[in-house]
């Protein structure tokens, strides 16, 4: 099995993107048959504008102290790893599993590349910010935090 990254020309051909993917693709004798999969890639500077907005977030975000009597003396930490996975809850993409237990487990869904298409991930993004609007950043407007978000981003 041969990767490939291709771009299309205006013609409607593909060509190789990349230095690795034309050294792969001379590999070919001219005229031979080849089966592609493609696979539409993930943007990867709409995958940093989303890391730019959880961020935000997080740095905004206090949590309610609040003690869990199932851990006496173990106090929560704020944390941005959970924080995230919450927020792609709340946006409406997670797989809901049993435990042993018998109670329901919900997971986020993995934002990778090569586990959520572009499509998805612009839902994602939509839903997240309305998430962040809704629980955390009560007192901004949409368009206000896009703004924040892409200022941010600039100073990268």
């Amino acid at each position: 099995m041969t990767d490939l990254t291709c771009i299309k020309l205006p013609s409607g051909t593909f060509a190789p993107a990349d230095e690795a993917s034309c050294e792969e693709a001379a590999k070919f004798k001219i005229g031979s048959a080849v089966r592609f999969k493609a696979t539409r890639q993930r943007n990867y500077q709409f995958h940093r504008k989303y890391f730019a907005l959880l961020q935000f977030a997080f740095d905004h975000w206090t949590p309610r102290e609040l003690q869990d009597p199932k851990y006496p003396g173990i106090v929560p930490e704020k944390n941005f790893d959970r924080f995230r996975k919450d927020l792609i809850i709340l946006a409406g993409f997670y797989d809901a599993t049993f435990r042993i237990d018998g109670t329901t487990r919900i997971e986020a869904k993995s934002i990778s590349f090569a586990s959520m298409s572009q499509d998805d991930f612009d839902r994602l993004y939509s839903a997240t910010i309305d998430a962040v609007l809704k629980h955390i950043l009560t007192h901004y407007e949409r368009e206000e935090l896009e703004e924040v978000v892409l200022q941010l981003l600039a100073f990268d």
